[in-house]
């Protein structure tokens, strides 16, 4: 009997000791898809259940095969069936946790994927330990739905490490930040007044369109759309064009963009294209009481004045003509200085038939003339009295 135990001591003593919380190694000797059995070198194998493996739904057929070395953290080292209980998403937690601290000791850049989009903010796992990244941190300018970033691999520094209250916070914003006006520096020290470069509509307001220029947003302000009139920005671009613009202005880090190119200006070669005496076509833009404002190319509105439309009176320019009716005008008066063009509708029109203007001349001069007869005039007093004493004497 004493041999026995001494047997059964001696067989006991060529195993290791283990404990619970201890660290071990072990070959893979099973592999189900909820359970990987371990030869840890015990007494008993280590059994390692997919729910200790990974806090996510794992088939550990495709993360196991027979014959790898894994680590793992007892658990227990008697399950109640004489079978050590492992776990390794715990002791991957620890290990995580340690790497966390450290890279938010360093202020070191990490990269993971999101797990889980939350209402508050993005769930990322790094090594089986959870970060959580605030929606106000998670990007530098506001996003209304997460739901983008699921599956997505981002990167993000540990702002605050605190794994006694399972709180560690990653920031993504600061980085994109830092990031942007690295960009933002490289791209001012490439640009300049007049440069013709290319951007992408980030953003459409009524008065005009943000362009992202790769570094720097730049506005095309409404009236630097077109050397025309632009009613409604949206009527032109939409969010994701790409666009050629020029470059009109930089104040500090405000840029001012235009697409009214030099060579594209209406008035180029005005005196050629808009010559005193040319017929031109074009449509009412607007009016005003003493006249019309008819646009002849786009960017060039001229006057047609209300004396200027008809050889008939006509009391205001609303009772003859619509806004966007087509007219045909003649240029009478042109000042390129002052970018001012004057039209007439007038002088279009068929002059006055010359056989009426002879039928009034003719009637004219068969009319009777009238004769003015001149009557005595009366003599004055003191002539009427001096005859009378005259004649007396």
């Amino acid at each position: 009997m004493s041999e026995e135990m001494s047997f059964e001591q001696m067989l006991d003593e060529s195993f290791k000791t283990i404990r619970n919380g201890d660290v071990v190694e072990g070959k893979v000797i099973s592999v189900k898809p909820d359970e990987i059995v371990l030869n840890i070198g015990y007494k008993s194998d280590g059994i390692l259940t997919r729910n200790e493996y990974s806090n996510e739904p794992v088939d550990l057929t495709t993360v196991a095969k027979v014959g790898d070395s894994m680590e793992a953290k007892v658990l227990k080292v008697n399950d109640g069936e004489g079978q050590v209980l492992l776990t390794y998403k715990r002791l991957a937690a620890e290990k995580g946790s340690k790497r966390l601290e450290e890279a938010f000791n360093n202020h070191e850049v990490l990269k993971a994927t999101v797990a889980q989009v939350l209402d508050g903010g993005l769930s990322l796992i790094v090594d089986e330990t959870r970060v959580f990244i605030p929606a106000s941190l998670v990007s530098d300018s506001y996003e209304k739905n997460l739901a983008k970033y699921q599956g997505q691999e981002i990167e993000f520094v540990i702002t605050e490490f605190n794994p006694r209250r399972r709180r560690i916070i990653g920031d993504r914003r600061q980085l994109l930040v830092a990031h942007k006006a690295e960009m933002q520096k490289e791209l001012f020290d490439k640009l300049s007044v007049g440069q013709i470069v290319e951007g992408v509509v980030k953003n459409i307001t009524d008065f005009g369109a943000f362009i992202d220029l790769g570094g720097a947003d730049g506005l095309l302000h409404i009236s630097e759309m077109s050397w025309g009139r632009v009613d409604n920005p949206k009527k032109l671009f939409k969010v994701g064009d790409t666009v050629k613009v020029l470059i009109k202005d930089i104040n500090e880090t405000k840029i001012a963009l235009s697409l009214k190119f030099d060579q594209e200006n209406p008035w180029l070669n005005a005196e050629e294209k808009y010559a005193v005496g040319t017929v031109l076509k074009g449509k009412v833009a607007r009016m005003t009481d003493f006249g019309a404002f008819v646009e002849i190319v786009p960017g060039v509105d001229a006057l047609l004045h209300v004396s200027q439309i008809s050889r008939e009176h006509v009391e205001k320019p609303a009772d003859v003509l619509s806004i966007g009716q087509e007219v045909e005008v003649k240029v009478v008066d042109l000042n390129v200085a002052e970018k001012k063009i004057s039209l007439s509708m007038k002088a279009l029109l068929p002059a006055p038939e010359v056989e009426d203007s002879a039928a009034e001349e003719e009637t004219a001069a068969e009319a009777p003339a009238e004769v003015a007869v001149e009557e005595p005039a009366e003599a004055p007093a003191e002539e009427s009295a001096a005859e009378e004493t005259a004649s007396e004497e």
